[in-house]
């Protein structure tokens, strides 16, 4: 039985503006503040884990971070240290090689330009070694609270699975384009947040789990899968 924070009627038509409103408002009401699963306690250590976590689970990331932080506690103490000492802090991430690389790079830039704090403006962070539009969006919105959508891949694929962005959006930027164009400014860093949480947990990427989906009341993947079913059925 599908669990659903609306009617139980499936609804099938809806512009697209109705499929956002419905979207923030279920998880306006039932995760009014939600945070990122990243553990930090400064915008130093978040920019740490946000390179590390480029294609490895937030969990393995903070397996891994306890051990630098204590041992690098700011950009000066990781800056003193070459990609080659880094390496056995991180060597069960992904891509470890590059991952020291950029972090020892990062922590030497933000000492020489940028008097050892983390920049606010996105365009500054993207200069800093391993920190892509993606990771400075993280930054910018997690720490600051800017109207900035970090595109992963759970945003990715959910928003396009759920109908938020059209198919034919075919690279993160048009996504990123598009959710913005259609949330509010106000709400655009939690949204960020659902999403990913939503495709984590409910929305993953194999066998997306519409049984337990409080949403499915606007999903287009969920409307696909309902008319297919139901075609088979006539068919038998």
């Amino acid at each position: 039985m599908t669990i659903s924070y609306f009617s139980t009627a499936i609804v099938t038509t809806m512009t697209r503006q109705e499929r956002y409103n419905r979207f923030l408002d279920y998880f306006s009401k039932h995760s009014p503040e939600p945070e990122t699963e990243l553990v930090y306690s400064n915008p130093f250590e978040l920019l740490v884990a946000v390179i590390l976590s480029a294609q490895c689970t937030d969990k393995r990331v903070n397996m891994t971070t306890p051990a630098i932080f204590r041992d690098f506690p700011t950009p000066e103490a990781l800056s003193r240290r070459s990609a080659q000492e880094i390496f056995p802090y991180i060597k069960s991430i992904s891509f470890p090689n590059n991952k020291a690389k950029h972090l020892a790079g990062m922590a030497r830039m933000l000492v020489e330009n940028y008097n050892s704090e983390v920049p606010a403006d996105v365009e500054e962070l993207q200069k800093l070694p391993g920190v892509g539009r993606k990771t400075a969006n993280v930054i910018a919105s997690v720490v600051h609270k800017q109207p900035k959508m970090a595109v992963d891949t759970h945003v990715f694929r959910v928003s396009k699975r759920i109908g938020l962005v059209t198919e034919s959006a075919s690279t993160p930027l048009e996504v990123e384009r598009q959710l913005v164009k259609y949330i509010p400014e106000e709400l655009i860093h939690k949204s960020h947040h659902w999403i990913i949480l939503h495709g984590r947990y409910i929305c993953v990427a194999r066998n997306p789990k519409c049984d337990i989906c409080p949403i499915t009341e606007i999903c287009s993947y969920y409307k696909k899968v309902r008319k297919l079913k139901s075609l088979k059925v006539e068919k038998f």
